[in-house]
């Protein structure tokens, strides 16, 4: 069985599954941490990756950028697959002088001004948590492993914040009681699918832009970044 953006049948998807947004990223992860890694998946170069860590079998797989393309790939993989668990590996911008560029977050909460719940399910939802056992897990590891993580809630845009037209105005618009610290693309159709089908989602992030300090990652050191994330999701599962 495939579906019109996975060719994988059922089966050859693992229960767990990791997400990056980076088709790249993701076959640097199978060849580097997956034992005998299978491509699963390559229609519109959203590869798919199934192999073992550690004799536990796990999937990970792109899935492109901003709301709507994560929306997809996560229904599908819930509803088709019958994947359990997600956990997403991204970048975000850092809101917080208390956040330096390459700190890993944990994202508690997800906060959108999208209409992605309200087009799918004629519901008015805009924030959705986290799954609060996969986190613990993974709040475990980062302790085991010597891995400073931070735990915040983060705004899910659908736009890129520099090229908004006012970034102070956007920000002055979220919610106070939410206390927003950083901003990234994808979480909230992670969580709030994760929600519909009662299945469990987290999303590791390591900060790339600071709108506080005047620091920015190169390519290059996103990548590097992207390590220590890969450990903390692969020692969760």
């Amino acid at each position: 069985m495939a579906t019109p953006h996975n060719e994988a049948n059922k089966g050859e998807i693992a229960k767990t599954v990791i997400m990056s947004g980076d088709p790249l990223r993701i076959k640097a992860i199978a060849e580097k941490y997956l034992e005998n890694p299978r491509l699963v998946n390559t229609v519109r170069n959203m590869y798919a990756y199934t192999g073992t860590y550690k004799g536990k079998e796990v999937t990970v797989m792109a899935h492109g950028m901003g709301i709507p393309s994560m929306g997809i790939y996560v229904y599908e993989l819930f509803k088709e697959y019958d994947v359990e668990r997600i956990i997403r590996l991204g970048s975000c911008g850092s809101f917080s002088d208390e956040y330096n560029v390459l700190d890993i977050v944990l994202v508690e909460n997800s906060y959108t001004e999208s209409n992605f719940a309200f087009e799918l399910n004629e519901e008015r939802i805009n924030y959705v948590p986290s799954d609060k056992e996969l986190n613990s897990k993974i709040e475990e590891v980062a302790r085991v492993n010597n891995i400073n993580l931070h735990k915040c809630n983060a705004v899910c845009s659908d736009v890129f914040e520099k090229y908004t037209k006012d970034l102070n105005n956007y920000l002055n618009r979220l919610p106070k009681e939410i206390d927003v610290k950083v901003s990234e693309m994808e979480s909230f159709a992670l969580f709030y699918l994760a929600y519909k089908f009662n299945r469990k989602a987290s999303c590791i992030l390591t900060v790339a832009d600071s709108y506080t300090k005047e620091v920015n990652l190169s390519a290059e050191e996103r990548e590097k970044s992207l390590d220590k994330m890969t450990i903390l999701a692969l020692e969760s599962i």
